[in-house]
């Protein structure tokens, strides 16, 4: 059962990646996602053609990671949800569907009558699915946030690689960076909800915030600052572990680093030398104990950055790769999308653009019965419309009145 969601109809209203990336791991879970985009404007991420200085789609194709990545493998349609003669449309998605997924604030769903207690009017049954900013109780409900605000600034991840004497704050390691992590959380807990249901009956509302998600994902130093009563105190994180000279970073000729965590430093000190080429260090009666090694960290840790800084990363990487102890290379983005044990696990995707150009995206982590994830192109904008609206019941001539009325698009 490498598609546990097949069946699972989820109506997605919600633009931008935080939410839509929950919508595509659903969907790559075998979920079928109807998005709803504004009828005129469609996802306001369409319009973003460069983020972080760097161009969002290429030269001459429709394809775009940044609507591909969190919006494959659904169909759109296009609905003025502020538009009366709309709803009837809405309302049979609705009670088709068997979870109602949106970004919206609180405001805005009581202005577009698509609160929890609207939409459990039309279907009982339904999942409500809200993925906030700062959650759905609390004076912030109706504050909006992306993740370099709710998540990588006020979740705690920007201190923690803010340097005690730092004159500029760290940025986000990558675009969406928190909105993807927050996007698989939400497919998590519509996942249990959707179990839950089938287990009692009973149908869940689900808040999952980006706020939340940075929480938890800095957990360990928020537990340790509660239990201290006060801010943890500002440390120079160094290049090597404390005491560790095999746990810790070195930099290659070609100015590449390589990242080691052989925690345990003896069981691994005599392979290790070896393959640095520091033969001679090998049972070396100084280095046979963790306090040995401790006392001597500096000094180890100069030889090993000599030797590393010695040769290019690529050569590393191969004299490295059948190293006994934990280490990895320091992968830039392009590595990432090309490394092998991403493909031998079928988590790099290959899928087909509106151009017929192969193509590859990400998928997201989670493999069933090592089946590869099936995955198509996101939609363009309002692609399915007529699609859709003929799979409820709607004929030719109504379809053709709810466009000239600008309900549809």
């Amino acid at each position: 059962m490498d598609r546990p969601l097949d069946g699972i109809h989820i109506l997605e209203v919600a633009q931008f990646t935080f939410v839509p990336s929950a919508g595509a791991v659903l969907a790559d879970w075998g979920a079928d996602i109807v998005k709803v985009e504004h009828a005129e404007k469609g996802d306001a991420q369409r319009g973003m053609v460069r983020v972080l200085g760097h161009r969002t789609g290429k030269e001459g194709s429709s394809f775009s990671p940044i609507m591909d990545g969190p919006n494959r493998s659904k169909r759109s349609i296009g609905i003025d949800l502020a538009n009366p003669e709309a709803r009837p449309v809405l309302e049979e998605l609705i009670r088709r569907s068997d979870v109602f997924l949106t970004n919206y604030l609180p405001a805005q769903q009581s202005k577009l009558g698509i609160t929890l207690d609207r939409v459990r009017a039309i279907n009982p049954r339904i999942i409500f699915v809200t993925g906030s900013g700062f959650g759905n109780q609390g004076r912030d409900i109706n504050s909006g946030a992306y993740d370099s605000t709710g998540f990588w600034a006020r979740g705690g991840s920007a201190d923690g690689v803010l340097a005690p004497d730092a004159d500029h704050m760290a940025f986000m390691p990558a675009g969406a960076y928190g909105d993807n992590i927050g996007g698989m959380t939400i497919a998590g807990g519509i996942a249990a909800a959707i179990a839950g249901r089938e287990r009692t009956g009973e149908p869940s509302e689900v808040d999952v915030s980006l706020l939340g998600v940075g929480a938890w994902a800095t957990q360990f130093t928020v537990n340790m600052a509660l239990a201290n009563g006060g801010p943890l105190e500002k440390v120079v994180k160094k290049t090597q572990a404390t005491g560790n000279p095999l746990t810790g970073s070195y930099k290659t000729a070609d100015n590449r680093w390589l990242q080691f965590s052989m925690l345990q430093p003896t069981r691994f000190w005599n392979e290790f030398v070896g393959i640095l080429g520091l033969a001679h260090l090998v049972d070396d009666p100084r280095f046979t104990t963790h306090e040995g090694i401790a006392e001597n960290c500096e000094e180890i840790s100069a030889w090993f950055a000599e030797a590393i800084a010695g040769k290019s990363f690529d050569d590393w990487v191969g004299i490295l790769a059948d190293l006994s102890g934990p280490w990895a290379p320091v992968q830039n983005s392009w590595d990432v999308g090309n490394d092998d044990a991403l493909i031998a696990n079928g988590r790099i995707v290959e899928l087909t653009d509106a151009e017929g150009n192969a193509q590859r995206l990400v998928a997201n982590p989670v493999k069933f019965d090592k089946a590869p994830v099936s995955m198509t192109r996101a939609p363009q904008f309002a692609e399915h419309t007529d699609e859709i609206l003929r799979e409820i019941g709607v004929d030719d001539e109504t379809l053709i009145g709810l466009k000239i009325a600008g309900a549809v698009t």
